[in-house]
């Protein structure tokens, strides 16, 4: 049974309807894009979905995208001390991320890029 506000909006959405408002919206016709939030506990999921229609994005996520960035970078780099400066602006952002998990450290990003600096140097 409906309560009282729930046919005002009810009687609102069918007028609406008939008008023909909801047509030619965006969008029209188009599979929704659910995305599969079932890893997230249920009290988080809409904190989660504000967060992220605010493009708030967790700290972990910003360091991937930037130690991603950096990597980028360093294949272009055309002299040695600046490709040094970049592997150790890339060290520190493993470190920071591998820092910030609780996790097993098998999951760890490796600090590579120094011993392959070396072993191209050597």
């Amino acid at each position: 049974m409906l309560t009282g506000f729930e046919k005002i909006v009810e009687a609102r959405i069918l007028a609406a309807q008939k008008k023909g408002e909801f047509d030619n919206l965006p969008g029209h016709g188009d599979p929704l894009k659910l995305q599969d939030d079932s890893t997230i506990a249920e009290d988080l999921r809409l904190a989660y979905k504000i967060l992220k229609n605010a493009d708030c994005i967790p700290p972990e996520i910003e360091l991937r995208h930037e130690i991603k960035k950096t990597e980028d970078l360093l294949q272009s780099m055309p002299t040695a001390a600046e490709e040094y400066r970049l592997i150790n602006k890339l060290n520190y952002l493993i470190m920071k991320l591998n820092s910030t998990r609780q996790k097993n450290i098998a999951f760890d990003w490796p600090q590579q890029y120094s011993t392959k600096l070396m072993r191209r140097w050597g």
